[in-house]
């Protein structure tokens, strides 16, 4: 699997997006299962392969802020930082579940090579994600950072400046 450099850290992904990208991989995982159920060949499931990999993916990231969450993240607190690492744990855990038993269920009905397959297509499009989305938002949070402590520069020199030409008043 491709994972992103640890300079990749910083890309936010909120409690909201973690939510929601679990209820879509548990969507495309429930939609597979019923597809491979009814016996229906691996192609008719590819999108929903692809739905449900996007989603781990985006909860992979996740994991990775969780661990070095950006700046502001961490001025919110320690209660925020690790609720939200409580949330990533909780949806890692029924993605590996997830995993397993969608391992099990290819390996079962369209043979061995089956799941060296779908592990192919997962890290091409973990590259592709990574490439496209990650790289842009945190491209976007190192701006807005560095936007924010230019901001807090500017109010704290202007301060500093009003204080001095108080006491030069005096």
């Amino acid at each position: 699997m491709a994972m992103p450099s640890s300079e990749e850290g910083n890309v936010v992904i909120d409690p909201i997006t973690i939510g929601a990208a679990i209820s879509g991989a548990t969507a495309a995982f429930n939609t597979i299962k019923q597809m491979v159920n009814a016996g229906r060949d691996l192609e008719s499931c590819i999108g929903d392969v692809s739905r449900w990999m996007k989603a781990a993916s985006d909860i992979d990231q996740a994991e990775k802020q969780a661990k070095n969450p950006p700046l502001f993240k961490k001025l919110q607190g320690a209660d925020a930082v690790q609720s939200e690492a409580l949330q990533v744990y909780a949806a890692k855990k029924k993605l590996e579940a997830q995993r397993a038993e969608l391992k099990q269920y290819l390996q079962m009905t369209f043979g061995p090579q089956a799941w060296a397959d779908l592990i192919q297509l997962e890290g091409r499009i973990r590259k592709e994600r990574q490439d496209a989305i990650y790289k842009q938002q945190e491209a976007r949070q190192k701006i807005l950072e560095a936007l924010a402590i230019g901001v807090l520069g500017v109010v704290s020199l202007g301060i500093f400046f009003w204080i001095v030409w108080l006491a030069s008043k005096n």
